[in-house]
């Protein structure tokens, strides 16, 4: 059997959780490839709404394992009270979740290092959710990291040590250090390592390929989105991981022959959390109703998300990244009341030329994007289950998406519930 992917084609929030939670059933295994607590999957379940951040979002499904592999970064702490929380809702984590023994662990130092660097960027701070993500992700790559399978080794306290001291040395170069309860943070951090302990850690790699060996299926779940990729992201302002497709075999110990389908999250606007360039912003009264009617807040850290309309040039270029085979539209629905609906369809450069291509480096280029202007629906859609019940405008949007993106758009979401969504057979 292959692995199939999802991966946000946007700047991440596309509302990969719910797709990863409706496709779940489908797949024996739901296998979380990258990133770390820097994530935030809102799933919501009749009346109830889960945020996870670690955790992959097939947990809530019986008779599914959950793997967590060795591209991902784990603070303990957060997985813990993430575990724990599912366990008072009758979830057996212990039988469902997997946990790879090469993960990187996520130090209380590391998140201090986070705080430290970015406040001591003043206006040019990245937008870091000072969760540790990147202090973590350069020590691995440094050669200097700490693993899950470390917790076990008698001379794992002493490590710990040692990477400690290397931070706090490090530290001495910022001018500004956020208050910080080492003390604290550290008993918190060996509390719930030594929790951890009692979960199954192990040789991921070996058992995602046995387990597809076997017949069995599984779903790749990606964090964050295809603009944050640390390679092919607006840098300098993206996350520390491999966001894309790509990211599926290096965070799971897959061979890139192993992937099938790869179904790629598109919000039905644009949003984008903490600091750099995005083209389709919008600073006006439309950009705020879009935050309102889309209850645009930041999962993990609460911020306001900044708002735009669809961008086809962004989304063209991450379905070429991607090897996009399906798209799942979301949020559909938060544009009801929008008359007209605008897609930025190509761009104007500063010499007054025009490209439909994205440029190397949005930090400094400064683009203008051209838009076209489609008729509004002027009608609630979260009701609607299938494709030909939608009112006739908000059909020729999605047509003209499928059209213009060159992909099958194969679900299209109105709503935030399980079952608000029309599949587009």
């Amino acid at each position: 059997m292959k692995i199939d992917v999802i991966v946000g084609l946007q700047w991440g929030d596309e509302g990969k959780g719910k797709i990863v939670d409706y496709l779940a059933p489908s797949y024996d295994m739901v296998a979380r490839f990258q990133g770390g607590p820097n994530a935030g999957h809102t799933i919501k379940i009749e009346d109830d709404q889960y945020v996870l951040h670690i955790m992959p979002s097939g947990i809530f499904h019986d008779k599914m394992l959950n793997l967590i592999g060795s591209g991902v970064v784990i603070d303990p702490v957060i997985l813990m009270k993430e575990i724990t929380q599912l366990e008072a809702i009758n979830i057996n984590v212990r039988e469902k979740l997997l946990i790879s023994k090469k993960a990187h662990l996520i130090l209380p130092t590391h998140k201090l290092i986070d705080a430290a660097s970015e406040f001591s960027k003043g206006k040019k701070k990245i937008g870091s959710t000072l969760k540790g993500i990147g202090p973590t992700y350069m020590d691995k790559t440094g050669r200097n990291g700490l693993r899950v399978g470390d917790i076990f080794l008698d001379n794992f306290k002493e490590k710990y040590q040692i990477l400690k001291e290397k931070h706090l040395r490090f530290l001495k170069q910022f001018n500004i250090v956020p208050e910080f309860d080492i003390e604290n943070e550290e008993k918190s951090f060996f509390e719930k390592v030594n929790m951890l302990k009692r979960y199954k850690i192990l040789n991921t790699e070996y058992f995602i390929n046995d387990f597809l060996n076997s017949g069995k299926r599984v779903l790749a779940e990606g964090a964050q989105g295809t603009m944050l990729d640390i390679n092919h992201g607006t840098y300098p302002f993206v996350t520390s991981s491999n966001t894309i497709t790509a990211g599926v075999s290096v965070g799971l110990g897959v061979a890139p022959s192993r992937i099938d389908k790869v179904i790629g999250i598109v919000k039905a606007y644009t949003t984008r959390v903490g600091s750099g360039p995005f083209p389709t912003e919008l600073n006006d009264e439309t950009g705020e109703k879009l935050r309102q009617k889309g209850h645009e807040f930041g999962a993990t850290t609460g911020r306001k998300r900044r708002c735009g309309w669809i961008d086809i040039p962004q989304l063209r270029y991450s379905i070429m990244i991607n090897g996009v085979t399906d798209i799942a539209l979301t949020k559909l629905d938060v544009l009801n009341n929008f008359d007209p609906v605008k897609i930025g369809v190509s761009y104007r450069l500063e010499d007054n030329t025009e490209t439909n291509q994205l440029p190397y480096d949005l930090v400094n280029i400064k683009v203008e994007p051209i838009y076209e202007e489609l008729q509004g629906w002027n009608q609630d859609i979260s009701n609607i289950r299938t494709l030909s019940g939608l009112p006739e405008n908000a059909f020729s949007y999605i047509e003209r998406l499928k059209n213009d993106l060159k992909t099958p758009i194969s679900f299209i979401s109105v709503g935030p519930e399980r079952s608000a969504l029309i599949i587009n057979e």
